[in-house]
């Protein structure tokens, strides 16, 4: 039987900008996107820790270095900038889940990885 499992989470990312006028997505730093083992156009979705909101949008890369998480289109309206979000993608798997934790600094800049055990 095959079930949908946690793949990857970006963990306490800081929301740098919220552009309305995008078409929806969600930008994130090149650097991060690898890290977290993430692909462009992947579906993932996104907590807001400040507000409680959940939102599903797909990734588009962003600038690597940058330290850049920018919420696009209609989702700006439920993320701000400056909030915290947590990012999490899934996959389909037949096995155990091998999920991927990564930890951001205050700069969007990969600080470690984190075990669940």
């Amino acid at each position: 039987m095959k079930r949908m499992l946690l793949k990857s989470m970006i963990l306490k990312a800081r929301v740098t900008q919220a552009d309305i006028r995008y078409v929806g997505s969600i930008t994130i730093d090149e650097d991060i996107v690898e890290k977290a083992n993430l692909s462009e156009q992947e579906n993932v979705l996104i907590v807001d820790r400040t507000n409680g909101n959940r939102l599903q949008t797909y990734i588009i890369i962003g600038e690597r270095g940058s330290g850049v998480v920018c919420i696009n289109g209609a989702a700006a309206h439920l993320v701000n900038e400056g909030d915290i979000v947590d990012i999490m993608a899934f996959s389909w798997s037949t096995g155990e889940a091998q999920s991927l934790f990564l930890k951001l600094d205050e700069n969007n800049h990969f600080s470690r990885y984190v075990t669940t055990d």
